[in-house]
């Protein structure tokens, strides 16, 4: 039996979405719909101190103006604390994690890694973070366009935290129990989220889960080469007016847009897309310059 194709895209709501992330969204959209697949659409607002007020509805409002439909409900992770406690607790039980007072001083000072110093002083759950035992280190995976992806030993082997020590749940923990929750079998994101694939992998491992595919598309980036983001100051894309930016982002992405699907609707465009999607035109670099990178004036 053939198992569907689930692909999904995932933003934060630390404000409207700029042109890398419009991207992210538009070639996981691809992807999953040229598999005939379903594309699910996950807010993940863990960190409650970086969200925006109304930036999760904007998110939704401007996927919707550019002609990208979601299948199933919409996720948001805020609702989701007891799967990932749950989890966690159990893991805790086990000895499979333990809590951590280190501080990032610490840790710095060790050369940027933890060295795993608390992992028998059994702290207690006051004013530490929870850190998992690593026992399936990853130091390499296969990325679907860029092959084989190496990371740094010391990383891949590091008992990384999956709750902090303010009470906030890590990404790489709620990512993955969500991604398994919700049947995804590939994931298609922006390649500044390569380095914690390998925990994320690892984490599959543990659970016993099947792992799914990734596949990293290349960051937007401005003439200096920073990545488009929030907190680099990205420009809002235009909500009013998507069809030149949706234009753009296609070319971005390797597309060779014809003049009349160019003057084509919306939707028309889009399925288009979605008839032309194809990996090899994906470019080979992960960082590409653009011009949007520059609020309008």
């Amino acid at each position: 039996m053939t198992t569907q194709y689930i692909g999904r895209f995932a933003p934060s709501p630390s404000g409207p979405l700029h042109f890398g992330s419009l991207v992210a969204a538009l070639g996981s959209y691809l992807q999953a719909k040229s598999h005939q697949g379903k594309w699910l659409l996950r807010i993940e607002d863990l960190d409650p101190p970086r969200e925006v007020s109304g930036a999760a509805s904007l998110i939704i409002q401007t996927i919707e103006n550019y002609g990208l439909e979601w299948d199933e409900e919409i996720v948001y992770q805020s609702q989701r604390h007891d799967l990932y406690q749950s989890q966690i607790d159990k893991w805790l039980q086990e000895n499979n994690a333990y809590y951590c007072q280190c501080t990032r001083k610490q840790i710095k000072e060790d050369g940027g890694f933890y060295l795993g110093h608390c992992k028998e002083k059994h702290h207690s759950e006051k004013n530490s973070a929870v850190r998992l035992v690593m026992q399936h280190p990853v130091e390499s995976f296969n990325d679907i366009k860029h092959g084989t992806i190496t990371i740094p030993s010391k990383l891949a082997h590091e008992d990384f935290i999956i709750k902090r020590r303010d009470g906030l749940f890590a990404y790489n923990l709620a990512v993955v129990l969500d991604d398994i929750d919700q049947g995804v079998t590939e994931v298609v994101r922006g390649a500044d989220l390569i380095e914690p694939t390998g925990r994320q992998i690892s984490l599959y491992r543990q659970l016993g889960a099947n792992e799914v595919n990734y596949l990293h598309l290349p960051l937007a980036v401005d003439e200096k080469g920073n990545k488009l983001s929030k907190q680099n100051y990205a420009p809002a894309i235009d909500n009013s007016n998507p069809k030149p930016t949706l234009l753009a982002a296609l070319t971005f992405l390797g597309f060779i847009i014809p003049l009349e699907v160019k003057q084509a609707t919306l939707n028309e465009i889009l399925q288009w897309a979605i008839q032309h999607w194809q990996l090899n035109q994906l470019p080979t670099g992960l960082e590409i310059t653009t011009p949007f990178s520059k609020p309008s004036i």
